[in-house]
């Protein structure tokens, strides 16, 4: 199994982005420098049903894949929330990845009083679970 550290802060970032919106799925970006995670990059979701599914907004998903790229950074990982189910790859989230070397984060606010994120590894319709450590 794979390992990866997020920094603290980014976590806190994509945690409280997932909760400022709890009825509707966030969804973003992470950049790395040299495959340490280093900046996020929340984008609207556009999708028709924002409740069960996540789309990035294209225009902003390309804006911040830009800057990345501008700043010598790398796509790292695409996050997302599933406001009212746990934090596992849906058969949507399965079809849809595009990414196969990003890491797919999943915040679940489906608990009470607490947040979960776990990452995977999603490629051909294969899930692998990645280790994920916090740095504190």
């Amino acid at each position: 199994m794979d390992n990866i550290t997020l920094p603290r802060q980014l976590v806190n970032q994509i945690l409280a982005h997932a909760q400022s919106q709890p009825n509707d799925e966030v969804c973003g970006l992470i950049g790395s420098l040299d495959r340490i995670p280093y900046s996020t990059y929340p984008i609207k979701n556009v999708a028709s049903d924002t409740q069960n599914l996540y789309r990035m907004d294209p225009r902003e998903q390309i804006d911040a894949m830009r800057h990345m790229r501008d700043s010598g950074e790398e796509l790292f990982a695409i996050y997302h929330s599933h406001p009212h189910s746990e934090a596992c790859p849906s058969a949507t989230d399965l079809r849809e990845a595009t990414y196969p070397d990003a890491i797919y984060l999943i915040i679940s606010l489906n608990t009470l009083g607490v947040l979960e994120i776990r990452a995977f590894r999603l490629r051909e319709n294969h899930t692998t679970e990645v280790h994920l450590e916090i740095e504190h």
